[in-house]
C-alpha cells in the first residue's frame, strides 16, 4: 500500500484540466469538461497551496482496512507530501522520499520525459489523454451540494476501473477522489481543510538530514 500512496495520495487535492481524447475511444461529456476546466483555471490562479487530507482504503464488502491523514504542500513546481510514515519532497529537480520506519532516504532525478505522476500533471493535465469523463447526478457531501465526475481509464491494463471525482458546486474545487481497483479495494480521498494563500517557503521542500540522526541515503541519481 506505501508504494500506492506516494503515486496516487496527490490525487486528493488537485483539479484536472481535460482536452480531446483520441478517436474511436468514445464520446466525453462537454457538460463534464466544463467543470473540469472552470476546477483547472482556478487552481491555476494559486501560487500556493496547503491542504489536509484524509485517507480511507475499505475492501469490496465495504470493511475499512486502514485510514491515513497527511498534508500537502505546492508551490510552482515544487511539491512536499506528508502521510502517515512517509515524506515526499520535490525541489522541482530531485524527488527525496523518506520511509520514518527504516530511517532511509531516496534521492532520484526528474525526468522531465518520463511518464511519471507528479502534483502538476495532476493538478493540470494528469487526464487529456489518460480517461473518459463523464457527469452523474449531483450528490450532496456533508450536507453541501457536489457536482460527481466519472472517470474511465482508457488503458484497461490499469490496477483500477473507475474513479469518481466531487468537485464543490460553489468553491469550484475537488472535495473528495474516490479510486476504485479492479481487486476490488476502494481509496477514498478527503480534503479536511485548504488554504490557497499559505505562504509557503521554499525550505518547505528540502529534506534536512540534521533533523534526522542516522538517516541512510540513497542516491539514486
Amino acid at each position: 500500500m506505501k508504494n500506492f500512496i506516494t503515486i496516487v495520495v496527490l490525487l486528493m487535492v488537485g483539479m484536472v484540466s481535460v482536452n480531446a481524447q483520441p478517436k474511436g475511444m468514445g464520446k466525453n461529456d462537454p457538460e463534464a469538461k466544463k467543470i473540469l476546466d472552470a476546477v483547472s483555471a482556478k487552481f491555476k490562479t494559486f501560487k500556493s497551496v496547503q491542504s489536509a487530507f484524509s485517507l480511507k482504503i475499505e475492501n469490496s464488502s465495504g470493511k475499512t482496512l486502514g485510514t491515513k491523514t497527511g498534508t500537502v504542500f505546492m508551490k510552482g513546481t515544487k511539491y512536499r507530501v506528508s502521510v502517515t510514515g512517509q515524506e515526499i519532497y520535490c525541489d522541482g529537480t530531485n524527488v527525496s522520499t523518506y520511509d520514518k520506519s527504516t530511517n532511509e532516504l531516496t534521492i532520484t532525478k526528474i525526468d522531465p520525459s518520463a511518464n511519471s505522476i507528479t502534483p502538476q500533471k495532476i493538478f493540470t493535465n494528469f487526464y487529456d489523454k489518460d480517461f473518459l469523463y463523464k457527469l452523474n447526478d449531483e450528490v450532496k457531501l456533508s450536507g453541501k451540494p457536489a457536482q460527481q465526475i466519472e472517470l474511465t481509464p482508457i488503458d484497461k491494463s490499469k490496477p483500477f476501473f473507475k474513479v469518481l471525482v466531487n468537485v464543490d458546486k460553489k468553491t469550484q474545487t475537488i472535495t473528495s477522489t474516490k479510486v476504485f481497483e479492479k481487486a476490488g479495494n476502494i481509496y477514498t480521498y478527503a480534503v479536511a481543510k485548504m488554504n490557497t494563500s499559505a505562504l509557503v517557503s521554499d525550505t518547505q521542500f528540502l529534506f534536512d538530514a540534521k533533523k534526522y540522526p542516522g538517516v541512510e541515503v540513497v542516491d539514486l541519481r
